[in-house]
């Protein structure tokens, strides 16, 4: 199974209005829930199964939870049917109420790369934290780590938001530690400022794609078929994607300061680059004369603006698991739905934050289905959930060490992290 490739392609979809989004606001009280997702059994396999739980509190108002279900190895042509386990969740546990910290987003060096998930915990100086976006991995060998949906960094929208309905998204407030999950939309332009003429964005720092039947064109611009046209930022990568296109690099007030019918070029902290192929070329060249204005917007399912303030961070997950306290995994019988390691985000109906890994495509962790990430999900007390990126991603790290057992026998690299960052934790 290959987990981290894209379910479909990217979508030509600047202007896409979002489904669900659902936001956790207040911090409600419900402790009799809470008490009962304590003290319940993961419900996992036979009824008869040991169950073993260990907690440790990692600092004030953040805990470290592992589960064992089982206790003998499942044999190996059983991982995917038996009912008898065993799996291994580890469970991270913010209450924003009582911690001194805040849950933030983080990439590495740039967007583009893949980092250890231990890596990106300890460079951002991080408690504690697992792997988050689904992310290009094999499908691109120069920018593995370029996400596949919503990533929002320090309140800079860095990749959109698909228009595949399985997104599923996270938003956290890092100032006030709030939530928003669901299936973000967003819109994207580009505006000349004398003319007014504008061009629709296609994409965020993703490379563009040169239509087939122009493949052997080396001027884009003879082109007469639809291509695209992205905003890059200097958080992508060293370099932007080169390639046959044309580029217009764009100082800090968006004026013109070069300009280049190949695509390639090195961009400074202040500028920003519009790359364009097939016909979308001529178009490019034409709105990017003098000075423009770009546009992207985040919006909700109602097509409103999402502000995104300088404390803001987004991942982007595949599949909601838990909406408003209820399971709303839909039915699938492809190898995704099937048993894998999982990793789970989500809050309670009194705010807490839950970070969680299910170890699995193991003798010892099985692993579980969508539905069974759900059902687990709602067992831990989660009111919303959404599945993020798993197999063999899924990874926690804790204090710079690894606390699951990658399915790969070692740490894979990633795109991205959800690290908790506490003010009175120094990474050893």
């Amino acid at each position: 199974m290959t987990i981290h490739t894209p379910l479909v392609p990217r979508l030509r979809r600047a202007g896409a209005v979002a489904a669900v989004v659902t936001a956790v606001l207040g911090f409600g009280v419900a402790p009799a829930a809470q008490a009962a997702a304590d003290n319940a059994t993961l419900p996992l396999g036979d009824a008869d199964l040991v169950e073993s739980r260990s907690s440790q509190t990692l600092t004030r108002g953040v805990t470290l939870t592992r589960i064992v279900r089982g206790t003998d190895p499942a044999p190996i042509d059983q991982i995917t049917t038996t009912t008898r386990g065993p799996w291994v969740v580890n469970v991270l546990t913010i209450d924003p109420t009582t911690s001194r910290g805040h849950l933030a987003a983080t990439y590495g060096p740039d967007l583009a790369k893949v980092e250890k998930t231990t890596d990106l915990v300890r460079s951002a100086g991080a408690l504690a934290g697992v792997n988050a976006s689904f992310f290009t991995f094999t499908g691109s060998a120069q920018y593995p780590g370029d996400p596949v949906g919503l990533g929002v960094f320090g309140g800079k929208l860095l990749s959109e938001p698909t228009g595949e309905a399985a997104e599923a998204n996270l938003v956290v407030d890092a100032k006030s530690n709030r939530v928003l999950m669901g299936h973000l939309g967003w819109t994207g332009s580009v505006q000349n400022k004398r003319t007014k003429v504008t061009l629709p964005l296609e994409f965020i720092n993703h490379p563009p794609v040169v239509p087939a039947g122009c493949a052997d064109l080396v001027q884009q611009t003879q082109c007469t078929l639809a291509g695209d046209v992205v905003r890059f930022t200097p958080e992508f990568a060293e370099t932007t994607p080169s390639g046959a296109g044309v580029e217009v690099v764009l100082d800090g007030q968006g004026c013109a300061v070069r300009t280049a019918t190949t695509r390639g070029t090195t961009l400074t902290a202040d500028q920003t680059s519009l790359q364009a192929t097939g016909r979308d070329s001529v178009a490019l060249l034409a709105v990017a004369k003098g000075c423009v204005k770009q546009t992207t917007t985040v919006l909700d399912e109602s097509g409103r603006k999402l502000p995104l303030s300088a404390g803001m961070f987004g991942v982007t997950g595949r599949y909601r698991l838990l909406a408003g306290g209820q399971i709303v995994v839909p039915a699938g019988s492809d190898s995704f739905f099937a048993r894998n390691p999982r990793t789970i985000a989500g809050t309670t109906v009194d705010g807490k934050i839950v970070l969680a890994t299910i170890d699995g495509r193991m003798t010892t962790s099985v692993g579980t289905t969508l539905d069974e990430t759900a059902a687990v999900a709602a067992s831990l007390g989660l009111h919303d959930a959404i599945n993020l990126d798993g197999g063999g991603s899924t990874t926690m790290s804790v204090e710079g060490t690894l606390v699951n057992r990658p399915s790969g026998g070692t740490e894979r690299a990633v795109g991205d992290a959800l690290v908790f960052v506490d003010s009175r934790f120094t990474v050893r």
